[in-house]
Parts: structure tokens; C-alpha cells; sequence
């Protein structure tokens, strides 16, 4: 593998910061930024994305017909350094750049292509993702949604749970049973779905740190025209795989400075709290757990470097994206308990209390950090992936 950028490479790194040094607010990142009030927070996410799309920093890699920019996947890992390392925001619609476009670009008809990825980009159409169901999230080829051909259109019925931003989406990717007699992992197909047609109902779920971002899906009778299929009738478990590999693998660039950042605040919270009267970084045993988690970290990157060097050779996100998710996972976890744990009693203050340490700011993390090893699938999950698809392990019954 060789580290070294190129100068065209370079070039386009100093293009990013330069546009983050004139569009940023200046003290954005600090203690001291605070967004007026939600509705103005929400106008500036907004622009942001404008001024990305503009900027050409949105869709990076994706095929200049549809939009994007037909830049390399360097220039996208540079992108999502520079953004990670200044914690900029990145693009609006998450879901729609990260994994309903890559899918459409390798699965979708060309109509599709041309209907949907311009407004993925330009931040006009967000998305959800409509496959986990309460007896299917690990397991989630024992989906039960039924999607039923009758003439023109396919009729659903069904529950998903655990669908992020479904209030405000305008469309979602919807993996449902088409064939009932078939293996588990066959007779499923991909659907595009437009979120506001009748049949619809969402009711948000109230997440442990009082945010309501997730929710549960109902379908009764909804209608999905048969054009909206993604890839064949009946092969969906292939195409959910090409979303289920971008949503493992993707952007694990800016995950490396994220979690870097992350262990600096870590070690900056450790020479602030105290034990035995000292600030907690001079105990022999909080050092000893900060090597431990920095050792960690070195272990992750080397190993999306890996990943990145076959992307970069032409290969695609496989199997092995669920070393990464499993390590970052996990990692993020023992970060935020050990900042925590080095609070003391002064732990159970919450979030945005003014005699919290940070403001709260770890223990907010720490309670988000809990899912991290649940969502894009389970770390037991990651653990029979690894083993059968990247070590060709047997099953164990």
C-alpha cells in the first residue's frame, strides 16, 4: 500500500479546505457554538448541503450522467478526512448517498438512474431504509412484509422498525417476500417506495437519549408501481447485499479521524477529571487503558486501509467491511464507557447541564454509542460473516 498522495490529490485537499476555511462559521467545533434554536439549525444543515452540491462535493465518485462529480475514491476518502477532521457536517440524506444511490447505480434500470440520483444529490428527495422488521433485524432474510403482483402493481403488508427519518423522508428502499414458498434467503425483492402514498403509517420510537429519530412502519394494501422494482423479481437478497456492504464499508476514511478525535477528547477528559486527588491521565491504569483503546485504533486503520487499497484496485465493498464495523463498533463503546467511568458520580449529570463535565458531552455519546453495535447489523452478525464469507468457515448448526 503506499500513503503518499499524489499532487493533483494534494491539490484537491487544499480545494477542500479552503472551501471549509470560507464556508464554516468561524468558532464552529468549539464549546462556544451553539445554533440559535432548532428551526435555525435546521436552515443551516440545509445550505450547507446547497453550498457542498454547488462546490461539487456531493456524489464525489458517483458517474458524471447522473450528477456526480466521476472523481476518484482518493478525492472521496480526502473529502471525508477533511470533513471529519474539522467535524464539518457532512451531505444531507445520509441513506440516499451512502446506500439507496450506490445500489441504484449497480442494480437500477436507467430510467430509475435518471429519476432518482440527481435528486439524491442535490439534497431535493431524503431517504429511509425499510428492512428491518421486529422478528427480522440480525436475521433479517426472515423478513414476513409480503409484496404481491397484481397486475401493474406490487400490494404490501408489513412492519418495519428501527426506520431512521422515515417522518421526513420522501422516499424509502423496501426489501419484501414476493415468492412465500422459497428458501429464506431467496423470493425477497428491492422496492423504491414513495413514503407519502396512501397506506402508509409511521409512529416515531423514543430513543434512550429522548430523541425520536427512529420509527415503526406500518403497510396496509400500499401500492408500489411494478416499475419501482430494483434488480429482478425475486433476487433482492443480492441487490440488499450491495446496500448492506456500502452501509458497513462506506466512508470508513472519515470514521479513522472521527474515532481519533474522539480518543484526543478521551485523553483530554482524562487530564481533567481527578482520582486520588490527581488529574486521572497520571494513574498508572487510566494510561494503561488509553494504550489499550490507542492500540485499537491503530488496528482499525490498517485495517480499512486494506479495504480501501482493494476499492481503489477496482474491487467493491465485500464481506470485509464487517471487520471494520465490527472493530469500530466496539471501539466506540469502550471509549465513551471509560470517559464516563473517569467522571465519577459526576457521570449522572445529563446532557447539557452546566456543572457536567464537556457539558454532557460524553454522556450523550455514551448512550447514542449503545446502538452501534446493533444497527448494520449485530456484532455477532459481523462475527458469522467473518467467519463464513471472509474465512470460509462452516456453518455450525
Amino acid at each position: 500500500m503506499d500513503f503518499n498522495f499524489t499532487p493533483e490529490e494534494e491539490k484537491f485537499r487544499e480545494k477542500v479546505r479552503a472551501f471549509l476555511d470560507a464556508n464554516l462559521p468561524r468558532d464552529w467545533g468549539s464549546d462556544d457554538f451553539e445554533m440559535p434554536d432548532e428551526l435555525a439549525g435546521r436552515a443551516f444543515y440545509i445550505d450547507w448541503h446547497r453550498r457542498l452540491y454547488a462546490n461539487g462535493l456531493v456524489g464525489m465518485s458517483w458517474p458524471r450522467e447522473y450528477g456526480g462529480q466521476g472523481a476518484s475514491p482518493v478525492e472521496q476518502a480526502i473529502l471525508n478526512e477533511e470533513l471529519a477532521r474539522r467535524r464539518a457536517p457532512g451531505p444531507l440524506g445520509g441513506i440516499g448517498l451512502a446506500l439507496a444511490g450506490p445500489t441504484i447505480i449497480v442494480h437500477g434500470t436507467e430510467a430509475q438512474k435518471k429519476r432518482y440520483l440527481p435528486k439524491i444529490l442535490s439534497g431535493e428527495e431524503k431517504w429511509c431504509q425499510l428492512f428491518s422488521e421486529p422478528n427480522a433485524g440480525s436475521d433479517l432474510a426472515s423478513l414476513r412484509t409480503r409484496a404481491e403482483l397484481k397486475g401493474d402493481e406490487f400490494v404490501v403488508n408489513g412492519q418495519k422498525t428501527w426506520t431512521s427519518g422515515a417522518r421526513t423522508s420522501q422516499f424509502g428502499i423496501l426489501l419484501a417476500r414476493t415468492d412465500q414458498s422459497a428458501p429464506k434467503h431467496r423470493g425477497i425483492s428491492y422496492f423504491i417506495v414513495d413514503m407519502k402514498s396512501p397506506g402508509i403509517t409511521i409512529k416515531p420510537l423514543r430513543q434512550i437519549t429522548g430523541e425520536s429519530h427512529f420509527n415503526e412502519i406500518f403497510m396496509d394494501d400500499l401500492r408500489v408501481p411494478r416499475e419501482n422494482l430494483v434488480g429482478k423479481l425475486n433476487d433482492g437478497w443480492h441487490v440488499a447485499n450491495t446496500t448492506l456492504a456500502n452501509e458497513r464499508g462506506t466512508g470508513a476514511l472519515a470514521l479513522l479521524v472521527r474515532f481519533g478525535t474522539q480518543y484526543q477528547e478521551l485523553v483530554d477528559a482524562a487530564r481533567i477529571a481527578l482520582r486520588h486527588g490527581r488529574p486521572a491521565v497520571a494513574d498508572p491504569v487510566v494510561r494503561q487503558r488509553l494504550a489499550e483503546y490507542y492500540i485499537d485504533l491503530q488496528r482499525l486503520k490498517y485495517n480499512v486501509y486494506r479495504g480501501f487499497s482493494a476499492v481503489i484496485k477496482g474491487g467493491k465493498p465485500g464481506p470485509e467491511g464487517s471487520i471494520q464495523k465490527l472493530l469500530w463498533s466496539e471501539l466506540s463503546q469502550k471509549i465513551q464507557e471509560f470517559a464516563v467511568e473517569l467522571q465519577g458520580p459526576g457521570a449522572q449529570l445529563a446532557f447539557k447541564e452546566p456543572r457536567a463535565m464537556a457539558g454532557g458531552y460524553h454522556q450523550r455519546l455514551f448512550l447514542r454509542s449503545r446502538a452501534d453495535t446493533i444497527y448494520a447489523g449485530t456484532s455477532e452478525i459481523q462475527r458469522n460473516i467473518i467467519a463464513q464469507r471472509v474465512l470460509g468457515l462452516p456453518r455450525t448448526h
